[in-house]
């Protein structure tokens, strides 16, 4: 039986989330240099790099820049948009990247590519990668979710029209998860579903699973738009900065 990250990335997801933007991206990008203050041609690595977005940004903006993903169905979309070949693009499971050690100036995991899997020890796994992959006082960025704001703001079903399709989402927390069902309906009848899960973290949980792997959060940003700290009740996302001791 296949987790849910290996169904969930594929060609419906392209029409599920069509509303990401590449100007979000670079806005996104732009803020992350300033945190990161890297010096030109740093080598980065976008992990769980998905379409590209990110990466595209990254490498525009000067740098070396590696993507890493798990859906070949995503990689695909990437390297169409990459018509330059400017950019690496791998297949590779964030909890054993083929990749070789200590070679990265920074990582960048967005977007809540992050807490897919059951077991702590797997997220836990995904950090000691990041960290190995860092040169020594290599630099990262986690842009995760904020759970207690995620239990607050919970819209529990939503339902809109993309290119003839009906998607519906209902949303839950159970477990200490939050899941979505995703159900696309088409206009020939057929129909879809998919889950996604992603596990409840709290800030300091987080920070000492960081501490174990090796990475030390130095700053925890609520959000892209200012140079906000997070709040527990106010911040819609929890961005940790730092660096690979």
């Amino acid at each position: 039986m296949c987790e849910w990250f290996e169904r969930s990335f594929g060609q419906d997801y392209l029409l599920v989330y069509k509303h990401r933007d590449l100007q979000g991206a670079y806005e996104e990008v732009r803020k992350m240099i300033g945190w990161l203050r890297l010096a030109p041609r740093a080598r980065v690595l976008d992990l769980c790099c998905g379409m590209g977005r990110h990466s595209q940004a990254l490498a525009d903006a000067g740098y070396e820049v590696t993507g890493v993903d798990l859906s070949e169905t995503l990689l695909d979309e990437a390297r169409k948009s990459d018509r330059e070949g400017r950019i690496r693009w791998l297949n590779g499971d964030m909890r054993r990247l083929p990749l070789d050690s200590m070679q990265f100036d920074a990582v960048v995991n967005l977007f809540t590519s992050f807490g897919y899997f059951e077991e702590d020890g797997e997220h836990l796994q995904v950090l000691r990668e990041m960290k190995r992959v860092l040169k020594p006082g290599g630099q990262f960025i986690i842009d995760y979710l904020n759970s207690s704001y995620v239990e607050r703001h919970l819209v529990p079903f939503s339902e809109r029209e993309e290119d003839g399709v009906t998607i519906t989402e209902k949303r839950r927390i159970e477990d200490g998860y939050v899941k979505k069902t995703i159900a696309i309906s088409d206009q020939k009848g057929g129909k879809r579903e998919y889950l996604e899960r992603v596990k409840l973290y709290r800030l300091p949980q987080l920070t000492d699973m960081l501490q174990q792997a090796g990475l030390r959060a130095e700053r925890v940003y609520g959000g892209y738009d200012e140079n906000i700290p997070y709040d527990a009740t106010l911040s819609p996302r929890m961005i940790f900065v730092g660096q690979a001791d």
